[in-house]
């Protein structure tokens, strides 16, 4: 459940919504690759995940989100989905498959590892 409400706040664009979702000492990571280009983001605690989420909401717009498949152990999840993601500078649109690594605790996040590989 707290997998698709990320995902949900992600593709409405809903910072307020996404920050709930972490605990305040979350971690938060994004691993991929853009123009042939390595990209790395980290985020240590609330503040620092709300100011790259802000960013991402801001720059890129999600849509034809589709989950690909989910596997939950416990407090663990890995969960893979696409979409398509649209630049909100640029126009362009990249089709991206993502893998997130999500690490639960109290309800929340608290650690959270998005791989992405546009297509």
């Amino acid at each position: 459940e707290l997998v698709r409400e990320l995902h949900a706040a992600r593709v409405a664009g809903e910072l307020e919504r996404l920050c709930a979702l972490f605990t305040p000492d979350a971690h938060w990571r994004i691993v991929g690759t853009s123009d042939g280009k390595a990209i790395t983001i980290a985020a240590d605690g609330a503040a620092q995940i709300r100011t790259w989420l802000a960013m991402m909401v801001k720059t890129f717009r999600l849509s034809d989100y589709e989950l690909l498949s989910t596997l939950i152990d416990g407090e663990h999840a890995a969960v893979r989905w696409r979409v398509q993601i649209r630049s909100r500078i640029t126009g362009v649109v990249v089709p991206t498959e993502l893998v997130d690594l999500v690490d639960t605790r109290d309800g929340r996040i608290a650690a959270h590892t998005e791989f992405f590989v546009p297509g």
